[in-house]
Parts: C-alpha cells; sequence; structure tokens
C-alpha cells in the first residue's frame, strides 16, 4: 500500500501528484486508443475444457515442464519437487531456506533452456535476513540418481539489497526466445516510493545474462549497480511474465485497489507505479490515472474490478487449436482462468474468463498441449485441462 500523503484538500493534493515528474522517466507517445478495461466482462460457464485433479500439495507457487514431460513444483514453505503426469512425486533435496511469511517464501522455477545438455534449474526465493527475507535467484544442477533427486552446486546469481519484510516480491522468471537472456520480476516489496527510484531494487524488470551478469546492451548498462540490469521500471506486484512466439514481452502484475494491468514491457519502459494507476489506495484515497501521466507507459489491457492475475503462459499446443498464441492467466480473487488474445497490432483483449470456484496460482502448457494449473493455499490441487 502507498504512504498517505498529507491531509491537504482533496484537489490541492490531486494537483500536486499531477505536477510531480519523476527523474529519469522516459517519454513515451501517447496510446494509439485507451486500453480495455476488462475487469467487469463476465465469466462465463461453458467451459472448452474437462478438468482432472492430478495431485495435492501444500501452498503450491510455481510450476515448469521439464523436456521429458515431468514437472518441477515448488511449495512456498521451501519445498521442491519432481512430479510425474499421473501425480507421482520425487521429493528434490538441497533447496535452500525460504522465508516463508506472507506472500515470500520459495517462488518461481525454470529450467534452463540447455537442460538436456546442463540439468541446471533457476528458481527464486525469498531467503531468511536482517529480521526479513531478501528476493534471490539462484541456479543449481538437478541430479537423480536411485530414485531421488538433489540440487548441486548452488550458484546464487542475483541478490537484492537490502532485505524487506513487505511481501510483493515477484520472483518470475523468463527466458528470451533464444535462450540467451533471463528477466526477472522484482516486486515494490510494499515499499511503493522505491519503484521509481532507479538505485533501488524494487519495482523492476531485471535483464541478466544466464550467469548473472549484466548485459552490455541493457538501456543503462554502463551505470553499474542495480541500474545495470534493468530493463524496465515502475512495476508494483508482477506475477506474470512470459515471451509471445513472436518475441514480444508482456508482464502482468496487481493493482492496489483496482487496476491489475497487462502490459507489453519495452526496454527502457517506466510503467508508472506509484506515480500513476487505473486503481485506488486501499483506503479510497485516488491515484492519477494512466492517462494523466502520458511520460509513462500505460498498460495495454487492465481490470478493475480486479482478478489478482497469477502465473501467465502462451499457447501454443493442439489440444486446444482455438487457443494458439492466447495468454493464458490465472485469478487469484477470480478464482478461475483468463484467455487473452491478440490482434493483427498486438493489441490485446479478454475473450474468455471461466470461474473454476478456487483460486488459481500459476499455469503451464504441457508438451503435449494440456493446460495445467494449481491452486493456491493448503491442498492446492495440480490440475490437468483436456479438450471436452
Amino acid at each position: 500500500m502507498m504512504a498517505n500523503r498529507s491531509l491537504l484538500p482533496a484537489a490541492l493534493a490531486l494537483a500536486a501528484l499531477l505536477a510531480l515528474a519523476p527523474a529519469g522517466a522516459r517519454c513515451a507517445a501517447p496510446a494509439a486508443a485507451a486500453p480495455e478495461n476488462a475487469g467487469p466482462i463476465p465469466a462465463r460457464d461453458d467451459a472448452p475444457f474437462a478438468i482432472r485433479r492430478i495431485a495435492e500439495f501444500d501452498r503450491p507457487w510455481a510450476i515448469a515442464f521439464l523436456p521429458d514431460g515431468r514437472l518441477v513444483l515448488t511449495e512456498k514453505a521451501g519445498r521442491m519437487f519432481l512430479v510425474t503426469q499421473a501425480g507421482a512425486r520425487t521429493a528434490i533435496d538441497g533447496v535452500p531456506a525460504a522465508y516463508d511469511r506472507g506472500q515470500n517464501g520459495l517462488l518461481d522455477v525454470a529450467p534452463s533452456p540447455g537442460f538436456t545438455r546442463d540439468r541446471l534449474l533457476y528458481f527464486t526465493r525469498v531467503a531468511p535476513e536482517d529480521g526479513g527475507g531478501a528476493l534471490i535467484l539462484a541456479r543449481a544442477r538437478l541430479e537423480e540418481s536411485g530414485g531421488r533427486a538433489r540440487l548441486r552446486d548452488l550458484e546464487t546469481l542475483w541478490r537484492q539489497r537490502p532485505a524487506s519484510r513487505g511481501g510483493q516480491p515477484g520472483g518470475i522468471i523468463a527466458f528470451s526466445p533464444d535462450g540467451g537472456h533471463l528477466f526477472l520480476t522484482v516486486g515494490d516489496r510494499m515499499e511503493p516510493e522505491t519503484a521509481q527510484d532507479p538505485d533501488a531494487a524494487r519495482g523492476k524488470i531485471l535483464r541478466l545474462n544466464p550467469d548473472g551478469s549484466a548485459p552490455p546492451d541493457n538501456p543503462m548498462a554502463g551505470q553499474g549497480g542495480i541500474r545495470a540490469l534493468t530493463w524496465s521500471t515502475g512495476h508494483r506486484n508482477p506475477y506474470g511474465l512470459a515471451f509471445t512466439p513472436d518475441g514480444t514481452l508482456w508482464e502482468h502484475e496487481m493493482g492496489p485497489r483496482g487496476g491489475d494491468e497487462l502490459n507489453r514491457i519495452q526496454p527502457g519502459g517506466n510503467y508508472g507505479w506509484p506515480e500513476v494507476s487505473n486503481g485506488d489506495q486501499y483506503s479510497g484515497w485516488p491515484i492519477p490515472r494512466h492517462a494523466t501521466r502520458p511520460e509513462f507507459d500505460a498498460p495495454s489491457l487492465y481490470w478493475t474490478p480486479v482478478i489478482a492475475p497469477a502465473g501467465l503462459a502462451f499457447y501454443r499446443g493442439t489440444e486446444f487449436p482455438a487457443w494458439q498464441g492466447s495468454a493464458l492467466i490465472g485469478g487469484l480473487r477470480a478464482e478461475g482462468l483468463v484467455r487473452v488474445v491478440f490482434d493483427a497490432d498486438g493489441i490485446p483483449r479478454q475473450a474468455d474468463r471461466w470461474p473454476l470456484d478456487r483460486r488459481i496460482r500459476d499455469v503451464a502448457v504441457a508438451p503435449d498441449g494440456a493446460a495445467w494449473l494449481i491452486e493456491d493455499g493448503a491442498g492446492g490441487g495440480l490440475l490437468r485441462l483436456t479438450a471436452k
């Protein structure tokens, strides 16, 4: 939640907000058309899929497929599993400790683009530090022998400084289509002002080489520190990051009271948080809308009322031919699955929202084209979706 402004008359406070221009904001051309608010679009009950509950876990957070069709699954408390598509699980030993508080814990996992060769798993966690936790990106080699699995040769690739007691860590990993770079979301840790501080490891999307170093062609590569890794800034609570088949990077993030966003990510982009939002403070205090500050990048699609998006995957497969190229987004508040389509100009719109009566934490697409979901919370199910 953003810190309270001084108790000036509302008109004066709003005027002050509109006049404030953060240093280093990137000018952006005004959007050709206002983004759609998909929040009021009702859910529909005619889902084209059947759901099978495969297994159950304790507060699962993320799923990712290995080339052989098995999944790697993380639980927020700090456990990681190999899971077959029949639901058989093998605990992975050697996972480092996580700071399991609120939204913090063991977070995302992604196999290396060269996993069949190097056996590397990349993963994020909030690690205990200074009475709170620091977001960490790490990688380790997955070793399997005698029916057991273990992480070996653990490397910390990036560590957030300083630590924080706040939630909203982000921690979502996406590899570029060529496998040459790793992108990482970093939330504002409930310290919203830091999202506009270029020297704060908060409210950013980072672009790294696979070894954690700064690519020389990043927007601020020559400036060192967090600036050298920053790809975009002004993000709040980003729990979705993925590339389209044509190589466009998309991110979604939770707004405050309204204003969940789907953003097309551009290098050097500034997406405005906390200076602008299409939502308001939880107290009801207004935040200037994106339309009032054209120097910031506006969302391409937003949701008020919110869906609380979590998990993002672009569909490629034969199980659901009509979904080809669609974005699949889990809904925590919406308790369902959202499908977004893109027109010839790359403009998104919500095509479907299916109610599932369960909070959906992550989404993935299997090599055979089935869609897989995990439920949020204790006893969260691993679900397989196939065409009816």
